[in-house]
């Protein structure tokens, strides 16, 4: 997942290469961008944010993410008929 701060508004902007694209509103200033995104993921996924971790990535835009109890296939099906939306 590549992530930028500072966007107009949260969320799934396309596909980058190997990698989803998600703009969160949040600045990434003591942790606010990683916040949102872990509470857009438990959202998206229908799960608590308890749920949700950044594997790594914690200081960059590239982040490797984690849901418990969410397969991979299912959870970018999810992306994927999220950022055709917009």
């Amino acid at each position: 997942m590549k992530v930028q701060p500072r966007a107009k508004a949260t969320r799934v902007a396309g596909r980058l290469e190997n990698a989803y694209r998600l703009q969160v509103a949040a600045p990434p200033v003591d942790g606010k961008a990683n916040e949102a995104c872990i509470a857009f993921f438990a959202d998206l996924a229908g799960v608590a944010k308890s749920r949700v971790r950044i594997l790594s990535g914690l200081t960059s835009r590239m982040k490797v993410v984690e849901i418990d109890g969410v397969g991979q296939e299912e959870f970018e099906r999810k992306l994927a008929s999220r950022a055709a939306t917009g």
